[in-house]
């Protein structure tokens, strides 16, 4: 089993997480809060909330279990401060712009993996030495 001391989730892996219960995205989470420290930035808490509160889920999960969910990761998640100007200096970007933020926070944070399911980060993996995986291959690194 590798160590792994700090994880960063992206908002789309959150959201499968949250979506689906015993889901891949859903274990790798569960297995990262159990023995990682999982890390988030004012900028990515605002975005999940914002994500999460879009009235498509209501079909998927109540807005109580949401905001739940929400508290969860709050409470669960060691805060760095990232601001717009560390975003700005992200070397190298991610093609989106908007996942920069992920990347100033692995680098605030020091984190150890990157757990995405967006294409764009993917594809830099691994970015300033660190790794960008998927849920599955999070997964696996742990030896789960």
């Amino acid at each position: 089993m590798n160590r792994v001391a700090r994880v960063v989730f992206d908002t789309s892996t959150l959201v499968g997480a949250m979506l689906q219960v015993g889901s891949v995205p859903h274990r790798a989470l569960e297995l990262a809060l159990a023995s990682t420290q999982l890390c988030a930035s004012p900028a990515t808490l605002r975005e999940l909330e914002r994500v999460i509160t879009r009235r498509k889920f209501d079909r998927y999960q109540a807005p109580d279990i949401r905001r739940g969910f929400l508290a969860v990761m709050r409470a669960n998640s060691r805060l760095f401060d990232v601001s717009a100007s560390d975003e700005s200096m992200v070397e190298p970007p991610c093609r989106d712009p908007q996942d920069n933020k992920f990347l100033a926070l692995v680098r605030g944070c020091h984190a150890d993996v990157l757990v995405s399911s967006d294409a764009d980060l993917l594809a830099m993996h691994p970015w300033q030495g660190v790794r960008i995986l998927t849920a599955a291959a999070f997964l696996e690194l742990l030896g789960a």
